[in-house]
């Protein structure tokens, strides 16, 4: 069976920080058989300039690596502009598709984490630094997204819950 690693950007969401400040974040989908990934599915949701920390740190930890380009940060950009918010979707899905394709940014446990985590990024640091009390494998298993949106994974969850109707089985 040939690997495969499938990611997504869909779903972009407007957050507000606060009465003048607002971002949007996405949806970021990974589906793989790879051996590489701890979890096989996950979902979790990021912005923009966490893309622009992960780049760099890919950057400095794969100095011989020419890493894909990121969409360009556009000073007028536009969280209304449809067209503007699809073009960087998929300027973010071809990066990580991109940067999913080569081992040697595999190795690179910020990147599981980010795809993988909903850990902020100082968390991210921390923990890829080993200065938590957690390693990379227990915080994807911890801290993974609980926004699945994976149909089969729904369906069999659905069918052990008709097999135990007991208490132990809640929706996660």
């Amino acid at each position: 069976l040939q690997e495969f690693v499938n990611v997504w950007v869909r779903d972009p969401r407007i957050q507000k920080e606060d009465f003048w400040h607002s971002y949007i974040d996405y949806e970021i989908g990974l589906h793989t058989n790879s051996m590489c990934f701890r979890k096989k599915t996950s979902c979790v949701r990021r912005r923009y300039s966490e893309f622009v920390w992960l780049r760099q740190r890919l950057q400095n930890n794969a100095l011989l690596i020419d890493l894909p380009e990121l969409p360009s940060r556009n000073p007028f950009f536009s969280l209304n502009n449809t067209q503007q918010i699809e073009q960087r979707m998929e300027g973010l899905r071809i990066f990580l598709e991109n940067i999913s394709q080569n081992t040697l940014l595999l190795s690179d446990s910020r990147l599981h984490l980010f795809l993988q985590s909903q850990l902020s990024i100082a968390s991210i640091e921390a923990c890829a630094s080993g200065q938590t009390k957690y390693t990379v494998a227990e915080a994807i298993q911890r801290f993974s997204g609980t926004n699945r949106r994976f149909p089969l994974e729904e369906e069999e969850y659905e069918d052990k819950c008709k097999a135990y109707s007991d208490s132990d089985c809640e929706r996660y």
